[in-house]
């Protein structure tokens, strides 16, 4: 048997793609005590694999160059030398772009099926709903009746970030770019208001439009002037959830923000953090979310490339843009 992979050939300037990358294959190799050897299903695409391929600062180790491209994934065991996993188990761990990675078992999850599918673990149990929602919950200090703004609103986090403000009790306003994408979050999510970027000459006025009363609470998955827009229409004690900034993903020049100052005026928080900071409360949750799922409250839409040498175009994909839903490349 033999481990396809797709490893980091050099580092991008700008939007990565299929010409930083190369592909190659080596016999599987046997799991020592303590490992297994999995099957990859699903290999989850994510903007902050950008900053783990790039020559700048990162908030964990790079991708070294001729190594396989770091990525989370879902996957089922072939072969198990750790007692609590079995053949035939879905788990998740650090895949990589790989077919047949041999992995720390100590450093891997199974899957509960009884909450959810392969498909839904991917999607709506998967760390992008983690993101939003401790993102919206704890760092945003989400309250119902919230007037809230989200940005990359048909990303694989900035759809879960709509429907738990919604299930809050709050009033949602989506930001996406394109016709389909808008559709997807009027008539699927039905959110109470859409603005299109792209149709828009003024990113700021649309803002303005959209939510006249001002914003309690705004997702960032953006950056750019996108951010500055929802800055100057903030309400007093606003809260700000810096999640990421994929428009100025490998910008030489990246944008200048200039509504900062509305933060000490309006008495306004504006805070990053990373969802490995709440590793011990996952089950958490997904206990809320798994609960929504199984309701019907709570979908996620499933961008799936079939196929591990198509990962570096989906992961140019993903920052042109090109995905509605969470993006996931799929080995069959």
């Amino acid at each position: 048997m033999n481990n396809h992979r797709i490893l980091l050939k050099e580092r991008p300037i700008g939007i990565p793609g299929p010409e930083h990358f190369t592909a190659d294959v080596e016999a599987v190799r046997p799991p020592a005590a303590g490992e297994l050897l999995v099957a990859t299903r699903y290999i989850s695409i994510d903007p902050a694999m950008r900053s783990w391929i790039g020559a700048g600062p990162s908030y964990v180790r790079q991708v070294e160059i001729g190594q396989p491209m770091r990525a989370g994934g879902i996957g089922q065991v072939l072969e198990s030398r750790a007692p609590e996993f079995a053949v035939g188990d879905w788990v998740q761990g650090r895949t990589g772009w790989q077919s047949h990675p041999t992995l720390r078992a100590d450093q891997t999850q199974k899957l509960d099926l009884s909450v959810g599918t392969v498909e839904d673990w991917a999607g709506p149990l998967g760390t992008s709903a983690l993101t939003a929602y401790f993102g919206l919950r704890d760092v945003g200090a989400l309250r119902p009746g919230d007037i809230v703004l989200v940005s990359g609103a048909a990303g694989g986090v900035g759809q879960i970030a709509c429907q738990i403000a919604q299930i809050e009790a709050c009033h949602v306003i989506g930001i996406a770019g394109g016709a389909e994408k808008c559709g997807y979050l009027r008539d699927a999510l039905k959110l109470d208001a859409v603005i299109d970027y792209k149709a828009e000459p003024d990113i700021a006025a649309a803002i303005r439009r959209a939510c006249p009363g001002g914003i309690d609470v705004y997702f960032d998955n953006v950056g750019g002037e996108i951010l500055d827009g929802a800055l100057a229409a903030l309400r007093m004690g606003a809260r700000v959830v810096s999640c990421g900034r994929i428009s100025q993903a490998g910008a030489v020049e990246p944008y200048g923000v200039r509504n900062l100052g509305a933060l000490g005026g309006k008495r306004v928080r504006m805070q990053g953090f990373l969802v490995f900071d709440y590793h011990d409360r996952y089950a958490e949750a997904r206990a809320y979310l798994s609960h929504h799922l199984r309701a019907g409250r709570l979908r996620q839409k499933l961008h799936v490339v079939e196929g591990l040498d198509l990962a570096p175009q989906a992961l140019a994909m993903l920052f042109s843009g090109g995905n509605t839903g969470k993006l996931v490349v799929g080995l069959s």
